[in-house]
């Protein structure tokens, strides 16, 4: 007797559902099915008479529920109204800059999935503290403030997973938090190959949404941009985009750049000295250098200088590194990484020679000192 359509399916699903149940597989939590196929098998029975009987084959993928992750909606940062903090008026004939190196601000969750920051929040009070007293003309943000670690190209764990929110929410109040320390200060946040880890990750992930702007706002950031998730405009911070050439002049002699260069013992300083005409500050390696070079020159001998003020990270292993360790739940492992703290000031003209001083403060497990004043976080 030949088989009806329906007949066949019925057949299939008691056969799939048999297959569900030998595996111990509920078919709510079944996935794609990859391939099916039947087939016969001749036998005889108790009475030696031959017999067809149908067979089904499945190849399928199961998903179990607690295995899925619920991924929550990026969001913009929120916007923080901060108690304003009282400010001295200062009165000086140079000008100041602050340098505000890679804080790396970032979270991992313990084993109890309370998030914890790869930032140093000690260093960061140390910092905002400085910018207070010294009521600088600039600050300036060296990049990879941010260290997005679920965009990476790395191996990542699940410790790390689900962490982007938060870091974009403390990135907004950091925003919040220097334009409250400086009030009139004009603000600099430079991208560095971290912040530059999100548009990358669009790119090769989902170029639909790549440079997507609101409605109407072609002058606008794009809406997955570090400058738009952290409220940058909010709080008059100005955004340099497209690391590595992104840089900012702080006067016509002095530089400020994220950085490309990794040397060890102290030569990142040297390898900029001799690519570089002007001197230059930069960022990215986490560690506190400075060289001179003198060169001889037809008007006479000038000296460059290239500095690292180092990091406002966490330097016990918590920021994901070539170096770094995981533990087997894929939480850091604590280790000394060879990073310094630290922030720099630059007193600055912009006339005349246009002459600078570099001034680096080191902050050591939240305490500091600079110019006879002591900072405790």
């Amino acid at each position: 007797m030949n088989k009806t359509p329906k007949d066949k399916n019925k057949e299939y699903l008691d056969a799939l559902c048999t297959s569900l149940q030998a595996k111990g597989i509920d078919p709510a939590n079944l996935g794609a099915i990859k391939k099916s196929s039947s087939y016969q098998r001749a036998y005889k029975d108790e009475s030696g008479e031959l017999q067809v009987r149908d067979l089904w084959s499945f190849q399928y993928e199961s998903v179990l529920v607690n295995q899925t992750p619920n991924w929550p909606t990026v969001k913009p940062g929120p916007c923080y109204t901060l108690p304003k903090q009282k400010v001295a008026s200062v009165q000086r004939k140079q000008k100041i800059c602050v340098i505000v190196p890679d804080v790396q601000i970032g979270y991992y969750r313990d084993m109890s999935g309370e998030l914890v920051p790869t930032h140093d929040e000690k260093a960061i009070n140390i910092a905002l503290n400085v910018i207070a007293d010294l009521q600088p003309d600039i600050i300036v943000c060296v990049g990879d403030n941010l260290d997005f670690p679920e965009f990476s190209k790395y191996r990542i764990t699940p410790a790390f997973q689900q962490t982007t929110q938060a870091s974009i929410d403390r990135a907004a109040l950091l925003a919040a938090q220097l334009r409250n320390s400086g009030p009139k200060s004009h603000i600099v946040w430079l991208a560095g190959n971290h912040e530059e880890r999100l548009p990358n990750y669009i790119i090769d992930n989902a170029m639909a949404a790549f440079a997507l702007k609101k409605g109407n706002h072609p002058e606008s950031w794009p809406v997955m941009s570090v400058p738009s998730l952290c409220r940058f405009d909010n709080y008059k911070v100005e955004y340099i985009p497209g690391y590595p050439a992104g840089e900012f002049w702080i006067n016509d002699n002095l530089k400020v750049i994220h950085g490309t260069k990794a040397k060890t013992n102290a030569n990142t300083a040297h390898a900029y000295l001799r690519d570089e005409k002007v001197s230059v500050i930069y960022g990215h390696i986490h560690r506190i250098e400075t060289a001179y070079k003198t060169r001889r020159g037809p008007k006479g001998s000038g000296t460059i200088m290239a500095a690292s003020p180092g990091c406002l990270a966490r330097l016990d292993g918590a920021v994901p590194s070539t170096k770094g360790s995981k533990d087997l739940d894929g939480r850091p492992v604590i280790v000394s990484e060879d990073w310094q703290q630290g922030l720099a000031v630059i007193t600055y003209q912009t006339t005349g020679e246009q002459k600078f001083s570099y001034e680096v403060m080191p902050i050591h497990n939240g305490w500091a000192m600079f110019r006879g004043t002591e900072y405790l976080a």
